[in-house]
C-alpha cells in the first residue's frame, strides 16, 4: 500500500425488522449502500428519510479498521427514531476498498514520514 493509500469498508444498511408501525413504507429487506464517501439505493427503490439520518453519525465509524474491543465492532444495529415505528436496521461490512487521499480530499496530500 502506498503511504497515500487507506481502505475502508463498503457498506449496506439493510432494515432488519419493524416491530411496530412504520409509516414510511418500509420493509423488511430494504437497503442502502455505502462506497467511500457515496450513498446509493437499488434501482427503484426509496429509503425512510429519518431511519437514514439514524444511521449518518455512525457510517464513517464503520467503515474504518477499529480496535476489537471498540464498540463499533460489535454493535451493528440502528434504530429508527420514530418509537411507535420499530424499525432496525443492520450496518454490515460487505467488501473493502483502497482509495488514495488525493481522490476524496480537496487538501494535497502532505507525507508527513517524508515518503
Amino acid at each position: 500500500m502506498q503511504p497515500d493509500e487507506f481502505s475502508l469498508y463498503d457498506l449496506t444498511v439493510r432494515v432488519e425488522r419493524i416491530d411496530g408501525n412504520c409509516t414510511c413504507a418500509m420493509a423488511v429487506g430494504d437497503c442502502f449502500y455505502v462506497q467511500g464517501g457515496k450513498l446509493s439505493l437499488p434501482p427503484g427503490k426509496d429509503f425512510c428519510l429519518y431511519a437514514l439520518a439514524s444511521t449518518l453519525p455512525l457510517l464513517p465509524a464503520r467503515q474504518r479498521h477499529n480496535h476489537p474491543a471498540d464498540w463499533m465492532e460489535s454493535d451493528s444495529r440502528v434504530a429508527c427514531p420514530d418509537p411507535a415505528c420499530g424499525l432496525v436496521m443492520r450496518i454490515a461490512r460487505t467488501a473493502e476498498r483502497t482509495l488514495r487521499h488525493d481522490d476524496v480530499s480537496a487538501t494535497p496530500w502532505v507525507d508527513e514520514n517524508g515518503g
